[in-house]
């Protein structure tokens, strides 16, 4: 038996808590993880609050991410005392997750963990961190270099947004970061952000073409907000595209493509192969600082995670909400 956070489904109603499941019920998979930590996602929060639609299957564990170590094993790649990684792949949607002692899952599914990286450290890294690293690596693909001018992070006080800010900062990128949230301004600071934006400036209709100001661009936002980033980047810039907090509609045109060369890059996480984790966990374990991570890391048990939900949903919780599942 061991401890997990299981969702039911009571007709319409999403019913979630601590329970003691059979290990015998794990779901089909060729490696077996001891799960040392997961970690609180905005769509971990959805599944567990009924909120959204992201579990596919009942009874569900949540968790998009975990980290721990190999039980047993039937993939090449992975054998009994390795320390692995797991992010996304319909885990905590289709497949049961991380949010619980123990996971079985397909090997494909993970990665090596990084030696520079503790388990509780990669979950406060986590989708978010990942997800960050890639859109940073997909404005290098595009050629933006920190000599070529501003960057802007949407949603920046987000998890994404977080990462993004400080990473783009740490590798000499002039971050403006766009916030709602006025008051957690010397927090972005903090994190490296040069310049601080209201996101009403972003986020209302706005013309096709704009003045040009930044030369690249991370959005986790959407909407109208994307379709501003897009129309205010200069000539030759790129737009890194990842999230859809304010919507999934793409109000604009193809002025800035074909007027102005600029690339719309977009960035998933979930089913990216193999090669792509390893290379944005590899910069991550070099460029993400232990002491920030411990700065914006809160740890809370399976339980706490049930209340936890529906305060990051509220917008009460700040930083990273790390999961202990034996605690």
């Amino acid at each position: 038996m061991f401890k997990a956070l299981l969702l039911e489904q009571d007709g319409t109603d999403t019913r979630a808590r601590v329970a003691s499941v059979d290990e015998a019920l794990l779901m089909p998979g060729d490696v077996t993880v001891a799960v040392e930590y997961s970690t609180l996602n905005y769509k971990d929060a959805l599944a567990i609050t009924g909120r959204g639609p992201v579990v596919r299957r009942w009874p569900m564990i949540p968790g998009i991410d975990f980290a721990g170590v190999v039980e047993s094993s039937e993939h090449p790649r992975f054998h009994a005392g390795d320390k692995v990684l797991l992010n996304g792949w319909g885990v905590g949607e289709n497949h049961w997750g991380g949010l619980a002692q123990k996971a079985r899952v397909p090997g494909d599914f993970l990665i090596a963990l990084p030696a520079s990286i503790s388990a509780r450290d990669a979950m406060a890294i986590g989708t978010a961190g990942y997800t960050a690293m890639l859109c940073v690596q997909a404005l290098e693909r595009a050629g933006i270099a920190p000599d070529q001018g501003e960057v802007l992070v949407t949603g920046a006080n987000g998890g994404v947004g977080s990462f993004a800010v400080a990473i783009l900062a740490g590798l000499g990128y002039r971050v403006i970061a766009s916030t709602g949230r006025a008051e957690h301004a010397e927090r972005l600071r903090a994190l490296g952000a040069a310049e601080i934006i209201d996101r009403q400036t972003l986020s209302e209709a706005g013309k096709p073409l704009q003045k040009e100001r930044w030369i690249g661009a991370i959005d986790s936002v959407g909407s109208h907000t994307l379709a501003n980033v897009c129309a205010g980047t200069r000539y030759g810039g790129a737009v890194a595209a990842c999230g859809l907090a304010q919507g999934m509609d793409f109000p604009s045109t193809v002025a800035p493509f074909i007027l102005r060369g600029v690339t719309l890059a977009g960035i998933d996480s979930v089913k990216a192969p193999i090669e792509k984790r390893l290379s944005a966990w590899e910069r991550l374990s070099r460029a993400i600082d232990p002491k920030m991570i411990a700065a914006i890391a809160t740890e809370i048990t399976l339980a706490e995670a049930i209340p936890t939900a529906s305060a990051l949903l509220d917008g009460k919780v700040e930083g990273r909400v790390i999961v202990n599942p034996d605690i």
